[in-house]
C-alpha cells in the first residue's frame, strides 16, 4: 500500500528522524511513537503527500488513501451533514443515509443540520471522524485520531481499526494513548528510526 525509503527531515537545525525506511501492507497497524517534536506529525504528512519539501527519501503509495490531521477539517459555517457531503480528498460524494448513520456512529444524532461553530471541540473532532465510516480507502493515516475523545468514542475507533485491518485495510497512526484493540501492532519508534 506505501513503501517509504530512506526518509530523513531536519526542522531548524535539528535532526527529527533519519534512513527511515518501512512498507505499509494490508491488514497492517503502525503507531508512529516518539516524543514531543520527534516528527511524527510530520511523517504522517509526508506519507501523504502533503509534505513535498523539506525532507529527503522517497514515499511510493499505491491505491488510494485517507488522511486526517491533528486538527479537524471542518468548516464553522456548515452543517455536520455539509461537511461531509464532499470530502477535500476527492475520494467519494456520500449519500444523505450514508452521512446520517456515519453520524449516528460518532454520537452525532440529531446533530446533523446545525451549524457546526455551535458544536464543542470534541464534536467537531467527531464530524472529522466520522469520514472514518464513510470511507473507502484501504490505507488510513491519522495523526492523533484520539484527541478531545471520551472513553467510549476511543474505544469504538478502536474497534473500527480492528475491523478496517482485518477487511484488508491499514491504519497509520500517531498517538499518546496506548492501543488496546483485537490486532497486532507494528510500532514504528522515530527515536530509533526502525520498524521491528
Amino acid at each position: 500500500m506505501l513503501v517509504a525509503e530512506d526518509l530523513s527531515l531536519e526542522r531548524g537545525g535539528r535532526q527529527l528522524f533519519t534512513g527511515l525506511s518501512f512498507a505499509v501492507r494490508p491488514q497492517q497497524v503502525i503507531l508512529v511513537e516518539g516524543a514531543n517534536g520527534a516528527g511524527k506529525t510530520s511523517l504522517i504528512r509526508i506519507l501523504a503527500g502533503l509534505s513535498r519539501y523539506g525532507f529527503e527519501g522517497r514515499v511510493a503509495r499505491h491505491g488510494p488513501m485517507l488522511y486526517l490531521g491533528h486538527h479537524s477539517a471542518v468548516k464553522a459555517l456548515l452543517t455536520p451533514r455539509e461537511n461531509l457531503a464532499w470530502h477535500v480528498s476527492g475520494e467519494s460524494q456520500y449519500t444523505d443515509d450514508e452521512i446520517e448513520a456515519a453520524l449516528s456512529r460518532v454520537g452525532l444524532h440529531g446533530y446533523e443540520d446545525v451549524l457546526s461553530h455551535t458544536l464543542s471541540a470534541g464534536q467537531h473532532r467527531r464530524v472529522n471522524l466520522a469520514r472514518l465510516y464513510l470511507s473507502r480507502s484501504p490505507l488510513w493515516l491519522l495523526d492523533e485520531p484520539f484527541t478531545a475523545i471520551d472513553v467510549s468514542g476511543v474505544a469504538e475507533l478502536q474497534s473500527l481499526f480492528a475491523a478496517h485491518v482485518k477487511q484488508g485495510g491499514a491504519v497509520v497512526l500517531t498517538s499518546h494513548q496506548a492501543l488496546n484493540i483485537d490486532h497486532q501492532v507494528s510500532r514504528l519508534d522515530l527515536s530509533a528510526g526502525v520498524l521491528p
